[in-house]
């Protein structure tokens, strides 16, 4: 009834029709296997209140109280999200460990007739094939960075790109963040589900094909690319767009318009750029945000403080630029144009 996988594509590859975690909600939240389903045996109270029986009591009363509340939910998920299982259904179910939780849950179903199976070892299982694809072993993708200064499209062309047919990975989608102290897109996955997401992208990308990945910080947002794939970025050729200020200005007062719309949101942000930018020249900028000059805002942002970082980093790196793409006035034609070219770059390496 137990099952093992030495990889993460040979985990994503088996012919199961549901992944079933059986860990509590907070366990799940923090990270899970992709396309798993939360059907806790034990919820977050319950399982802190057999654990502290466990130490405090006796392990006899926490186990005796745990098979109670285990063969409970167990029902009520029967009866409810498994109410309309047939009987070739074939789940894999899954623990912290592969251990009590699961098999007692996996025990019930095969008991219905269920072609049930027990992840060997569990989340943990999982997390150490994530850990050996992205921190322990060198990645056997071919990656191309596209390169260039704030509001020069990187994301949209990456998008354009991939849909002409390039191998693209998002690592801004990923991480669910634009990656700058103005990049917010809503809550961000833990730093064990990134790297969750990573490992199902790459294992996705034919390492015989190019990737085009969207050159970033170590950090994007409250989460750290993993240490391989940042090697991987820090030696990869660089694919360069430009623009003139005026037009990288432009598009991006459109692109944040989540921004320009919750004025105070915006200056809350700025305030974060005084240990770096100092009282006088951030009280500037916060007076253009209140008189909506948002074009000119996001110009001065660029020139007096990202393009010089950004210029600072590509200098310590120094990677190889194998191409270099303007944008002329930054319309959508310009950026399908540039896709294409970048796409045909690609195809071509």
């Amino acid at each position: 009834m137990s099952i093992s996988f030495p990889t993460v594509s040979d985990l994503l590859s088996a012919p199961f029709d549901t992944i079933i975690d059986v860990r509590a909600p907070s366990e799940f939240a923090e990270d899970h296997l992709p396309g798993a389903i939360n059907l806790p045996v034990l919820d977050d109270e319950e399982r802190a209140r057999v654990g502290t029986i466990y130490t405090q009591q006796s392990p006899f009363l926490a186990r005796k109280l745990g098979a109670a509340l285990v063969a409970r939910n167990a029902a009520s998920h029967i009866e409810g999200p498994l109410a309309d299982k047939e009987g070739g259904w074939r789940p894999l179910v899954y623990c912290w460990r592969g251990g009590q939780r699961s098999n007692s849950f996996a025990v019930i179903l095969k008991q219905i007739g269920w072609r049930v199976e027990v992840l060997d070892g569990g989340y943990k299982s999982w997390r150490r094939m994530v850990i050996d694809m992205l921190h322990d072993t060198a990645l056997p993708h071919r990656l191309v960075l596209i390169d260039g200064n704030t509001g020069t499209a990187k994301t949209d062309i990456l998008k354009r790109a991939a849909a002409r047919g390039a191998q693209v990975l998002d690592l801004e989608g990923l991480a669910n963040h634009r990656g700058s102290i103005f990049g917010g897109m809503g809550d961000q996955p833990a730093q064990k589900g990134f790297e969750s997401r990573l490992a199902v992208a790459l294992s996705r990308l034919d390492p015989a094909r190019p990737v085009l990945v969207e050159a970033e910080s170590s950090r994007i947002g409250s989460v750290s690319v993993p240490a391989r794939l940042w090697e991987a970025m820090c030696a990869a050729p660089r694919i360069e767009v430009t623009a003139q200020l005026s037009c990288r200005a432009r598009y991006l007062s459109e692109a944040y318009s989540d921004l320009v719309e919750d004025l105070s949101m915006t200056e809350a942000l700025l305030q974060q750029l005084i240990p770096l930018q100092g009282y006088e020249r951030v009280d500037a900028w916060s007076d253009m945000a209140r008189r909506g000059d948002f074009v000119d805002l996001a110009g001065a942002l660029m020139a007096l403080h990202y393009d010089p970082r950004y210029e600072k980093s590509r200098a310590r790196h120094g990677a190889e630029v194998i191409k270099s793409v303007d944008l002329c006035d930054m319309s959508a034609a310009a950026l399908d144009a540039a896709a294409r070219e970048i796409a045909a770059e690609l195809a071509a390496r």
